[in-house]
């Protein structure tokens, strides 16, 4: 039977560290434009909440494609392959590119077009494109590369999630200090062999939960309305992850008929030290059990939130050994789980 496996991986992580006390200087406002206090104590409060400490920026000359592409060649590199032979490019972002200082979103030609291009790939059978799922985008690329291996129409797919998250942030919304850019990147090929993708979730939620994250106008009233940043409702987002995305993990593990105590580790989308640290108890809990204390590695800490890129790169981080104290080996059965704008909310089940 024929299932798909991740053959190499690679990541690429901006130089410029941005500390939480970059943002000292930064005047807070709530949604209705009055100030938070003083910003020591947001910034104080928001590390207790999220754990991050510091995130990374791009540089200013860069987009979200080139991060793209330079974790997409080192997955290529890991892999040992010929780029020719790629069936599939499929970039998981959700801003596209956006020209530090500007305020303009930039998708045509796709961004997966663009890495093909870098890439200097020149079969036209090697099809590329876009797509846009939030932060669980780069799962939901994993989903689509293995219902093209699976149909015959593929056999080797490079899957991407990239973004620059810093270049659609509101200064005077403190949910800014969340986000952060990068890129990672896996290629997946089809195998014969009793490893590979186990079983999958993926799910929608639109109906009270669309405007959970939108673009929304800045909080200072005397910026131009016109101008959008990502916005979010963080208690909502919270109370629907802590809901939603355990029961997704749990219907994985059914599907695959897998032990819990079968998993190794449980790689999360990075969001929110806490959210995650709960979604994993209560995940737990649906079996009468606690969570080992090394099951869920975290990058949030140094590398702060992602989006798309968060999984990809906390996964080429672990199999390269560069976690401390994290490490897998071949057997390890990993759940991968993600929640994002949609609402969308997706889980796999792996055996390396």
């Amino acid at each position: 039977m024929i299932n798909i496996r991740i053959t190499g991986s690679g990541s690429y992580i901006p130089n410029n560290k941005i500390a939480n006390t970059f943002f000292r200087e930064h005047s807070f406002l709530d949604e209705s434009g009055s100030p938070f206090g003083q910003s020591a104590s947001v910034i104080k409060k928001f590390k207790a909440i999220t754990g991050i400490e510091e995130r990374r920026y791009a540089d200013r000359d860069q987009v979200a494609s080139d991060l793209a592409f330079l974790a997409g060649a080192r997955a290529i590199e890991d892999a040992g392959i010929d780029p020719e032979t790629l069936n599939y490019i499929i970039v998981a972002h959700n801003y596209g590119d956006v020209q530090y200082g500007k305020i303009q979103s930039d998708t045509v030609p796709s961004l997966a077009t663009r890495v093909k291009k870098k890439l200097a790939i020149r079969n036209p059978k090697c099809v590329a494109y876009d797509l846009l799922f939030g932060c669980p985008g780069w799962n939901e690329g994993i989903l689509q590369a293995n219902a093209f291996i699976k149909s015959g129409m593929a056999t080797r797919c490079l899957v991407i999630g990239a973004e620059t998250l810093s270049r659609v942030v509101d200064p005077y919304d403190r949910d800014s200090m969340i986000y952060a850019d990068g890129a990672g990147a896996v290629i997946v090929e089809a195998t014969t062999e009793n490893r590979g993708l186990l079983s999958f979730e993926s799910a929608t939620y639109a109906l009270d939960e669309a405007d959970y994250l939108n673009f929304g106008s800045s909080y200072h009233q005397k910026q131009d309305p016109a101008t959008r940043y990502i916005k979010m409702k963080g208690r909502k987002i919270y109370e629907f992850a802590l809901n939603k995305v355990p029961l997704a993990m749990q219907s994985c593990l059914e599907k695959a008929n897998i032990d819990i105590s079968a998993i190794k580790k449980i790689l999360i989308h990075q969001a929110n030290e806490k959210m995650d640290e709960a979604i994993l108890m209560r995940f737990y809990a649906l079996y009468g059990k606690t969570p080992p204390a090394d099951v869920m590695p975290m990058t949030i800490h140094t590398l702060g939130n992602s989006s798309v890129a968060t999984i990809p790169t906390l996964y080429d981080l672990m199999v390269h050994g560069k976690i401390d104290n994290q490490s897998l080996s071949e057997g390890d059965i990993i759940l991968f789980a993600s929640v994002g704008a949609g609402m969308n909310i997706n889980a796999f089940t792996y055996r390396i």
